[in-house]
């Protein structure tokens, strides 16, 4: 079997900007979280998906922001947005999906420590995580473990991480760090771009592993003594920044393997789709419990 993980705060962001808007009868905006419906039963309609749950940033803040002022928070989200993020996540429930709610945690954390917890099960052939954002390509392991850009239809393995960032996806929150986030707002190291990072890093893996040798680094000794300049003094805010990018796989996630399996939508679903002005979505459904 697979199991299909959902970024459920990418895919939410995804239609608030893509998914024509709409107003439910009481004045809400409530286009992002119908167009979130609308994917998630594209995905369902698949005869190979049948183990799904969906994980989304209940708030923005999580632990990080104790560890680093500037990450991320839920300031400048369009309020419009923001606003459903409850209403999304009781969407996917009655759509009949597990929903994992991250509050300490992030999103991305639930995915991590769900991959962590499944990719030993011996009934699962692979795990696909539903989303392009470069964090979780951390989590890519062969082609047992791959990321999907279910909007442009593409899907990277192991390989493909390589090709893509040019370091294997043990060495992602390295490669974050030093090149920096600024979806999560941490800047990175000056000096130390995509190309730099990426073939200091596919030599030596890890910011510790780095050499005092510059001679090893691969490149003319000028550029490798401006780069280790820059993070000689910047060495403690590197390893911060990776401690940032670094996924947990340690989040309390309930529900086991066989509770991920899609039985079919919740009979609220129709009365929380009228409630939102939506009459449609229900009769697309073939499966309910």
């Amino acid at each position: 079997m697979k199991i299909h993980l959902v970024d459920g705060t990418y895919e939410l962001f995804r239609n608030h900007f893509g998914a024509p808007p709409k107003k439910a009868p009481d004045g809400r905006q409530v286009g992002a979280t119908l167009g979130l419906l609308r994917s998630l039963l594209l995905l369902l309609s698949s005869p190979d998906v049948t183990h799904v749950a969906c994980a989304f940033d209940h708030v923005i803040e999580s632990f990080r922001n104790d560890l680093f002022p500037g990450y991320k928070t839920g300031e400048g989200i369009d309020p419009d947005l923001l606003a459903q993020f409850p209403l999304a996540e009781e969407a996917v429930s009655a759509l009949g999906v597990v929903v994992w709610p991250m509050v300490e945690f992030e999103a991305d954390d639930a995915l991590g420590s769900a991959v962590a917890r499944f990719q030993t099960e011996k009934r699962v052939d692979q795990i696909v995580i539903c989303s392009p954002d470069k964090d979780l390509a951390q989590l890519v392991s062969g082609n047992r473990v791959v990321c999907w850009d279910r909007r442009r239809d593409i899907l990277i393995d192991e390989a493909g991480v390589v090709e893509k960032y040019g370091v294997r996806p043990a060495t992602i929150p390295d490669w974050l760090a030093l090149v920096g986030d600024s979806a999560d707002g941490f800047p990175g190291i000056p000096g130390w771009g995509a190309k730099s990072a990426s073939a200091v890093l596919s030599r030596f893996e890890h910011i510790e592993s780095i050499p005092d040798d510059l001679e090893a680094w691969g490149m003319s000794l000028s550029r490798a003594k401006r780069l280790f300049e820059s993070l000689t003094e910047r060495r403690e805010e590197a390893l911060l920044y990776r401690k940032l990018a670094t996924l947990r796989d340690d989040v309390p996630l309930e529900e086991g393997l066989d509770d991920l399996e899609w039985q079919g939508a919740h009979e609220r679903l129709k009365e929380f789709c009228a409630d939102l002005g939506e009459e449609k979505i229900p009769e697309r459904i073939s499966r309910w419990v």
